[in-house]
């Protein structure tokens, strides 16, 4: 019999309160307590988490019942994260835990269980300051699993698969992590190639290979079978795509022998009014937006993600620049860092490096005491180390663009550990020389320089470091910082100097989509400087990096409108405040400034059928096409043209009234297993279909069928609307609702109400 997992994901019952029987409600996992906690302005580190109310210690319990323990067999308990600091008992006898609230940690009970019912019970401590600086949710949020396994089983951490290419043959290289018989079967719809040996280390070629990348993420199925004599006792499985990366300096990033730009965008976990209890379903409605605008690798900012998230990448194909930790020896993450760094620092790479998507390792963010001698021996040590589990990739760490002479700054006594690395004191490096000289020292350590908002100085730090390529691991999404000054507001989009330079490997936008925590101050609850809203609504900037990123032919128009409300984003991470919209009763011929993004060569513009003449793309700044309009109500039509042929076209037209409600859909088929979650977003039109962009009302949401309504969200960080909900005020014209599915068949219906407006209604039918 091989081995069996088992997902426990329903049957939880949660509580805040003590661990007593009148105390626990039932609860489905993921599950972040944090995200329905109140908010609270004064709360302790409120900006970094949201205002939300997260502190104190919950407790989770489940009863399993085995009908057999099977002799020869272990039993295992996998969870893949918990927020944080956590201990699990099995029938009242410690079973272990694990204090880092990102790393996988499994559980051998084997001696803890018998025939009938078990209880397992879950203790999760947030009461340890500081939090991370960023919402990190609490609760048991990823995934958990039942393991039962032959005594005698492969351990998937000691599972190492590595990839080559000759000519057009893969070479597959398995190390097994065993030394008795494995045999190997790669598969799939076409190829089934097979290879074994009790020695440890199995090779395995494929001919005609099909290679895994971005544009083709192609990936094969790896089974592995131990046998114990002539016995099979074990399989495990995996997908595997076989891929080459070199970096060559000078000239740029390789993969498969092509030349790659990383075009990149930077996230956190949560999803908005999920919090961090993120299903993958929901996770991959938002990359396959990504990819939609030409993105083709994220980071995953600043700690491992859910397993989950790796498997989706596999398969859309997004690569991925994976760390451990934030800080080091300051910050949330000093309390655990000389006793836990090693075994975190192995969870990450052992748990993903047979991952075609992972591209380059990380090993710290922005840490203290940057450049001088305290910092590099941490960083040698954390390289040297992780190479010995993984040789197969480059390893960097991303270098705030601050650097400062010695000091003997306490760093326990530090409160905000951001504030301190980014603060501008007396003993901030200024001179670029004294810079240069600081990130030589850390080249000397990684395989590519990482660099944060660091683009001015790109060509100064290639002279000085020919050998080295770079990366930009965060990078502002319009402005661009000058020689002399680390910030400024010129015009200069940075993704220029990616495009610009060969050494220069790509950028990775700060960030992809708006997060909670990490606000700039009340009201705002998160982040806000990104390309998408929480409800995974588009910002206007989105489409000028889609214009850089995507070869799909595409043309957008969108205007300056400075009545809309202030998000709260940092400055220079800001934008100008750019809407799709034509509507401004305020104004009467007033004229409007316009942006146009497209990747075509020619545009023209036409106001209700008045052509406004405009010069060709490449001879703006950035590429991005400005300029002014009459506001004059109507229709605006923006057309892209190659070679002389439009190819594509935007039009914005003056919406009237809010008459109805309407989702993008009226009918869908759905495929929804138990738990599955989906988001869905209604928005407010004008009696002939327009949307209406500043309508706001307060919409209810309602659902009929094998389903029900978990959260709603609108993007609007300002907001104090409860998540938990069925109903909220619209922003910006929308508003969006995530519904969680039963897993029986049937027909769900998805209704939106508002005063005064006619209904919505999504019929889904779920197969």
């Amino acid at each position: 019999m091989s081995r069996i997992e088992t997902k426990m994901m329903s049957g939880w019952e949660f509580t805040l309160k003590e661990p007593e029987d009148q105390n626990f409600e039932p609860v489905q996992l993921p599950h972040d307590w944090a995200i329905a906690a109140p908010i609270n302005k004064n709360m302790k580190q409120g900006a970094a988490q949201g205002f939300r109310d997260r502190w104190g210690m919950g407790w989770y319990r489940k009863t399993v019942v085995f009908k057999e323990i099977k002799e020869d067999y272990v039993y295992q308990l996998q969870f893949d994260g918990v927020y944080e600091n956590s201990t699990v008992w099995v029938n009242g006898q410690e079973a272990g835990g694990r204090k880092y609230g990102y790393s996988r940690f499994t559980l051998d009970i084997t001696d803890y269980i018998h025939e009938g019912d078990n209880l397992i019970l879950v203790k999760v401590d947030n009461t340890a300051f500081p939090a991370d600086r960023w919402y990190s949710g609490a609760g048991i949020y990823r995934t958990v699993k039942l393991l039962e396994l032959h005594k005698h089983h492969l351990k998937p951490e000691a599972i190492q698969v590595k990839t080559a290419i000759n000519g057009d043959t893969g070479i597959v290289t398995i190390m097994t992590g065993v030394s008795s018989l494995v045999k190997a079967c790669i598969s799939d719809e076409n190829v089934r190639i097979t290879g074994e040996s009790d020695s440890g280390l199995i090779r395995v070629e494929i001919p005609s290979v099909k290679l895994w990348s971005p544009e083709q993420p192609h990936l094969y199925h790896l089974e592995l079978s131990l046998f114990e004599g002539n016995r099979l006792v074990d399989t495990y499985g995996l997908r595997i795509g076989v891929r080459e990366i070199k970096m060559i300096p000078g000239k740029g990033m390789y993969m498969n022998g092509k030349s790659i730009k990383i075009k990149g965008l930077c996230i956190h976990q949560d999803a908005g009014c999920l919090g961090v209890a993120v299903p993958p379903e929901i996770w991959k409605d938002r990359l396959i937006q990504f990819k939609a605008i030409g993105c083709n690798a994220i980071r995953t900012a600043h700690h491992m993600p859910a397993s989950e998230l790796l498997d989706l990448c596999d398969e859309l194909g997004l690569l991925v620049y994976e760390e451990p930790f934030d800080k080091w020896t300051g910050g949330a993450y000093r309390r655990y860092f000389e006793t836990e760094w090693q075994s975190d620092l192995e969870c990450m790479v052992t748990r993903d490096r047979n991952h075609p998507c992972i591209f380059m390792w990380g090993v710290g963010n922005e840490v203290e005491n940057q450049g001088q001698e305290s910092m590099l021996q941490i960083l040698k040590m954390l390289k040297e180390h992780l190479v010995t589990l993984d040789d197969t990739r480059p390893v960097s760490y991303a270098m705030n663009p601050h650097f400062k002479y010695e000091s003997n700054a306490d760093l326990s006594k530090v409160k905000d550990i951001q504030q301190f690395v980014d603060e501008v004191s007396d003993t901030e490096i200024y001179d670029l020389g004294e810079r240069i000289e600081r990130i030589r020292r850390i080249a000397e350590h990684v395989d590519v320089i990482s660099c944060n908002y660091q683009e001015q100085w790109y060509p100064a730090i290639h002279e000085a470091i020919p050998d080295k390529l770079i990366l930009g691991t965060e990078t502002y999404q319009f402005f661009r910082g000058h020689s002399d000054q680390m910030q400024n507001f010129s015009e200069e989009v940075p993704w220029m100097d990616v495009e610009k330079h060969d050494y220069v490997i790509g950028g990775m936008l700060w960030t992809g989509i708006d997060y909670l925590g990490e606000s700039m101050g009340y009201p705002s609850k998160g982040w806000a400087g990104s390309l998408f809203w929480t409800n995974n609504e588009r910002k206007p900037l989105s489409y000028l990096y889609e214009s850089y990123w995507s070869e799909e032919p595409m043309v957008y128009l969108a205007v300056m409108d400075y009545s809309l409300q202030d998000e709260g984003v940092k400055e220079h991470w800001d934008a100008p405040r750019y809407a799709s919209h034509w509507n401004f009763p305020q104004f009467h011929k007033t004229v409007i400034p316009y942006m146009i993004a497209t990747n075509c060569e020619e545009v023209a513009v036409d106001l209700n059928g008045k052509r406004f003449y405009v010069n060709k793309p490449s001879s703006f700044p950035n590429r991005m096409m400005t300029g002014y309009l009459p506001y004059l109500p109507g229709t605006v039509t923006v057309r892209g043209f190659i070679g002389g042929r439009e190819v594509c076209q935007h039009t914005l037209k003056t919406a009237g009234p809010a008459a109805r409600l309407g989702f993008d859909a009226e009918e869908i088929r759905l495929e929804a297993g138990e738990g599955y979650q989906k988001l869905f977003t209604v928005r407010a039109k004008d009696s002939e279909g327009t949307p209406v962009f500043r309508e706001s009302s307060k919409v209810i949401f309602k659902v009929d069928g094998p389903a029900e309504i978990i959260a709603v969200d609108n993007g609007d960080l300002s907001s104090s609307e409860p998540y938990n909900s069925d109903w909220m005020h619209m922003y910006r014209g929308c508003v969006s609702t995530v519904i969680r599915f039963t897993g029986d068949r049937g027909r769900v219906v998805l209704s939106a109400f508002s005063e005064g407006m006619v209904p919505a209604q999504l019929v889904i039918h779920v197969i």
